[in-house]
């Protein structure tokens, strides 16, 4: 028995002295394009090791002892897309009671479900901006890192900050209903405001996402303008900035619009009404579109079948025409535009095709390609990291038949992802 525990003892002191073994794969590719201002190569090799990227060599190098392989001679292999603005803990609902009824449990399952139809669609990253319950966003964001569950990167918000009653916190329930079910998340006065921010920091948040006009999905009719008033945004701003955290900002109206940007928000959500004197002070504070295109796209497919309420379907109609000309506008106004669809609002793994409502409104497809990889990759502070396929950088990567610079929808059909190094199966 002392010399069974004296070898046991000995192979375990011999496992602790040797370093594990790297994990390594190989990726013969038939193209790649490592970047949105890249070219097309012909075959070649990337190596992996460890969850981030070795090398990138021409041809098809062979395939050390213990390696894994991954063949795609037929495919080119790109940097994975990162979508700016989601919400995987929901699906698409026109049926607001719903609040009353799920238990939180059901969204953590959702969120879930969604975060592997969101990877398996190429999107590697996701900036997921206004979960349903606590906790559930940041609990996937450690769940998808540490590779207990196939999913892309997250980088969340947690919770919606809004006005009592306003966009973002519940509302179209009686009174005492809706008291049981409003947010902790909303706040009056910039005192108030600035103790939410601090909260939403407490319990995880990546950064704050406010709601600063009125919405589109809410149960309620008076308008797309300012919620906030200018100081309750300028001290959710400060306060966010003392915690290192950027400000997102839902707007539609151009005053509200403005209004947030002069206030110091690094994004606005949505943006459908911008004018020139809206995308004036974006541009002067150096604020950035995420346009959201697919949001109207994916509500309009559910117009006059009873799917909305007659109020949401009226605001619906009222956006819709200024939709369609919405990046064109920012473009014209100077305003930068990066990539995010509001999934969520339409069904989960359909991001890409954002892609070609962009290009319509004037995007060339390698101005697409770089809105959701570099430009991107930019807005969460991570350019350095992933957004592009280069040694050292995660090994983020997805695979699709066809140049997405000649035709960026071919990226709707993506084939094979992997995140951090790991095949999404």
């Amino acid at each position: 028995m002392k010399l069974t525990r004296i070898m046991l003892a000995g192979v375990a002191t011999l496992a602790m002295a040797t370093p594990a073994l790297a994990d390594t794969t190989i990726i013969h590719a038939g193209a790649v394009l490592d970047s949105a201002d890249g070219e097309l190569s012909g075959p070649a090799t990337i190596t992996v090791t460890d969850g981030r990227i070795v090398s990138i060599a021409d041809g098809f190098a062979p395939v050390p002892d213990g390696a894994d392989r991954v063949h795609l001679p037929d495919h080119t292999v790109l940097p994975g897309l990162i979508d700016l603005h989601t919400h995987l803990s929901g699906d698409p609902s026109g049926e607001f009671w719903r609040a009353a009824t799920t238990p939180p449990e059901w969204n953590v399952l959702v969120a879930a479900k969604n975060a592997r139809v969101t990877a398996r669609a190429g999107f590697t990253t996701v900036r997921d901006l206004g979960s349903r319950t606590d906790q559930v966003t940041q609990m996937l964001r450690r769940a998808t890192e540490e590779g207990m569950m196939p999913g892309p990167r997250v980088v969340t918000s947690a919770r919606t900050i809004a006005i009592v009653g306003g966009h973002g916190d519940t509302n179209g329930f009686r009174r005492g209903v809706g008291e049981i079910l409003a947010s902790d998340f909303t706040c009056t006065g910039a005192v108030e405001c600035a103790e939410t921010v601090r909260t939403a920091s407490k319990y995880g948040a990546d950064l704050i996402k406010i709601t600063a006009t009125g919405g589109v999905l809410s149960q309620q009719g008076r308008g797309l303008e300012a919620h906030f008033s200018d100081a309750e945004m300028k001290s959710i701003v400060d306060t966010a900035e003392t915690l290192g955290l950027k400000v997102a900002a839902h707007a539609h109206g151009a005053r509200g619009i403005e209004a947030a940007a002069r206030a110091g928000v690094q994004t606005i959500e949505h943006g459908t009404y911008i004018d020139e004197q809206a995308g004036r002070v974006m541009r002067e504070q150096g604020t950035i579109l995420i346009p959201t295109l697919m949001a109207l796209k994916g509500v309009s497919e559910n117009l006059g079948t009873g799917f909305y309420t007659p109020v949401v379907e009226e605001k619906i109609r009222q956006v819709s025409s200024y939709m369609g000309t919405l990046v064109s506008r920012a473009r014209d106004y100077g305003v930068k535009v990066a990539f995010g669809t509001d999934a969520g609002v339409f069904p989960h793994g359909r991001n890409a095709e954002e892609f070609a409502l962009l290009r319509e409104q004037g995007l060339t497809n390698r101005e697409a390609l770089a809105s959701a990889t570099t430009v991107a990759a930019e807005v969460i502070g991570l350019e350095n990291e992933i957004g592009r396929l280069a040694p050292g950088y995660y090994a983020d990567i997805i695979a699709v038949e066809g140049n997405p610079l000649t035709d960026v929808t071919v990226l709707e059909n993506v084939d094979w992802t992997m995140v951090r190094g790991r095949v999404i199966d």
